[in-house]
């Protein structure tokens, strides 16, 4: 059985556990937390989450487990046959991972934790989560998914750091980011109805007390 190592908390963790979900793929969760031990280390080289072990041994990276599990669990398929529409759904991923979760991310020690933001950083997050929705809305199709019709990998990162980025948005600089794109703001809504991202999501409400206190724990 494959083995999926990560917490519920950490949204690149549960872009793989939802593909798992939906693909109907028997796993177990094994709590696995960042880190640079040696422990750590031996299962991600990066000391990183998400990782999944699998017969031959670990495999790490958001976007390689997803390759590896379409790869090898093909149905029901989340990404297209036509190469160059699976081509537009991987450049989609890659674009809500570089042009707005990461942008979010830098501002999440202010958003989620109590801590502060250099204000600095906090202009340039704003500025390019401002370019990358604007990108988001240009490329998506949000017809009615991401990448059209079909739900695909593209709406795993839509919708686990999206989400994320509205909040800080909200939050920080008093932004609605999705108020020019009814389509995309309607998909997150059923993409978080969808019955396994409510699974996804009661573990993670579960989980963040616990990691809430290993927060306050490092400060």
């Amino acid at each position: 059985m494959l083995k999926l190592y990560g917490f519920s908390v950490s949204n690149y963790y549960n872009m793989v556990k939802l593909a798992l979900l939906e693909k109907g793929v028997p796993f177990e969760e094994v709590p696995f937390y960042a880190g640079q031990t040696a422990e750590a280390l031996a299962v991600s080289p990066r000391g990183k989450v998400p990782v999944l072990k699998v017969e031959q041994g670990f495999i790490n990276e958001t976007s390689v487990i997803l390759e590896y599990i379409e790869q090898t669990q093909p149905r029901p398929a989340l990404m297209p046959d036509n190469a160059f529409q699976r081509a537009q759904v991987l450049a989609l991923c890659r674009e809500i991972e570089l042009y707005i979760e990461l942008p979010a991310r830098s501002c999440y020690a202010e958003a989620f934790f109590g801590m502060s933001v250099p204000e600095a950083i906090k202009d340039k997050a704003k500025a390019e989560l401002l370019l990358g929705i604007a990108s988001l809305g240009r490329h998506g199709k949000f017809a009615p998914y991401v990448a059209g019709e079909s739900f695909t990998i593209a709406d795993l990162y839509f919708l686990y750091s999206v989400d994320l980025a509205c909040a800080v948005g909200g939050k920080l600089f008093g932004l609605d980011l999705l108020a020019e794109l009814p389509k995309a703001k309607a998909l997150l809504k059923t993409l978080q109805e969808m019955p396994s991202a409510q699974r996804v999501a009661a573990d993670k409400d579960a989980a963040m007390p616990t990691f809430m206190a290993m927060i306050a724990a490092k400060k």
